[in-house]
């Protein structure tokens, strides 16, 4: 039954619906279309446009997924965001180095996670490095 019904458009509507279309012989002949014979084209138009779409779809770059572009994946997610302040003064030693990765099991302090997320995505980032002047 539904076979015969979909046999019936394709064989007999479809082609009386073509054929009352009122396409143009020329590209300049679209330019003097009415609006009512626009109305009658855009079930057409839009069906075509659809078919296009879903030709090209596959070679579209594919679009990241949300949690792909996120940097900070677990710390203090609570907070709206994450500030982390330290005074010079309180340098104990000559050199820090604070992670900049957003890896590190000991942040805001780096323990050298750049380098295994550096390997596993091809990233180059690597920490910020403070030097204390000795007077």
């Amino acid at each position: 039954m539904v076979l015969e019904s979909i046999s019936k458009i394709i064989k007999h509507q479809l082609p009386a619906y073509l054929k009352k279309l009122p396409l143009p012989e020329t590209i300049g002949g679209f330019a003097r279309l009415t609006v009512s014979e626009w109305l009658r084209l855009l079930p057409l138009l839009g069906i075509l446009a659809l078919l296009g779409y879903l030709t090209i779809r596959p070679f579209l770059p594919k679009k990241k997924k949300q949690r792909d572009s996120l940097i900070n994946l677990k710390i203090q997610k609570e907070n709206p965001k994450v500030v982390n302040e330290i005074d010079i003064e309180d340098l104990n030693s000559a050199n820090v180095c604070y992670c900049r990765c957003w890896r590190s099991k000991t942040f805001p302090v780096c323990d050298k996670s750049h380098l295994k997320h550096n390997e596993l995505t091809g990233d180059n980032v690597g920490p910020l490095i403070l030097k204390k002047k000795i007077l």
